[in-house]
C-alpha cells in the first residue's frame, strides 16, 4: 500500500507519521512537498501532520490550506480517497473545508501537552474499524489551538450523523462538546487533535494509536 505524508514548512511531525505508517505498511510512505502539484501515482491514504504550517500565521492551518498540493488532496478525498489530519494536520483539513467547524485558541490559553482519556465514538468507521464504540484509549495531545468549535446546528448533525469519531473523557481544551476527532460525511477524511503516531509502539508508552493505522491499512487494502 502507497501512503503520503505531506510536508509543509514548519511541519515537525512529519516523521513521526512516516515511522508509524512504514511500521504498520512494511513500506516508506512519499514525503510530498507542499509545493507540489499532484500527489504520487498510485497513493492510497494520505496524512497531514501535526506542526506549525506557516509558522501559525494567519490562522493555524490557514496557509497550509490554499498550497498547491492540497488542491489536490480536496480533489482525491472527493473521489473516496482517505485522508487522515492530525493536530495541525486537522486545522488545515478544517481550513481547507474538507471537514466542519473551526480549531480556536485552547480555553485555557495555555499549550496543553500530555497524555489523554479518548473515548470511541464511532467504531464502524475505516479509521476506528480496530476500535470498540465506547471504548477508551490514551494518546498523547501537544497543541495550542485545539479548541473546536461549530454552531449547535452543526454539532448536532454531527452527532446524529455519528461522524464524532473521538471524544476526550475530560475537559482539555475547551473543545465543544469535547470533541477530539471528526469524520468527514463521507467517511474517508478523519482531523483529530490527539497524536496516534505517537502511541504505537510499548515502549514509547503505549501502543493505543496503533490500531488506528492497522484498521486503516485493513480497510484501504480490503
Amino acid at each position: 500500500m502507497k501512503t503520503a505524508v505531506l510536508v509543509f514548512p514548519g511541519s515537525n511531525c512529519d516523521r513521526d507519521l512516516a515511522v508509524a505508517l512504514e511500521a504498520v505498511t512494511g513500506t516508506a510512505p512519499a514525503m510530498v512537498w507542499h509545493g507540489e502539484t499532484e500527489l504520487p501515482a498510485g497513493t492510497g491514504l494520505v496524512a497531514v501532520p501535526g506542526g506549525f504550517s506557516y509558522g501559525d500565521y494567519l490562522r493555524s492551518g490557514a496557509i497550509a490550506a490554499r498550497s498547491p498540493i492540497m488542491r489536490a488532496v480536496v480533489e482525491a478525498a472527493g473521489k473516496g480517497l482517505p485522508v487522515l489530519g492530525v493536530c495541525n494536520g486537522f486545522q488545515v483539513l478544517t481550513e481547507a473545508g474538507l471537514l466542519p467547524g473551526a480549531l480556536m485558541r485552547n480555553g485555557g490559553l495555555n499549550f496543553v501537552c500530555r497524555d489523554v482519556a479518548l473515548t470511541v465514538e464511532n467504531g464502524d468507521s475505516a479509521f476506528t474499524r480496530r476500535y470498540a464504540t465506547g471504548e477508551t484509549i490514551r494518546v498523547p495531545v501537544a497543541h495550542h489551538d485545539g479548541n473546536y468549535f461549530a454552531d449547535d446546528a452543526t454539532l448536532d448533525r454531527l452527532e446524529g450523523e455519528g461522524r464524532v469519531a473521538f471524544r476526550y473523557g475530560e475537559a482539555v481544551n475547551g473543545s465543544a462538546r469535547n470533541i477530539a476527532g471528526l469524520l468527514n460525511d463521507r467517511g474517508n477524511v478523519l482531523g483529530m487533535m490527539p497524536h496516534p503516531e505517537r502511541r504505537i509502539e510499548t515502549a514509547h508508552g503505549g501502543d493505543d494509536g496503533r490500531r488506528l493505522f492497522e484498521g486503516l491499512v485493513e480497510a484501504v487494502g480490503a
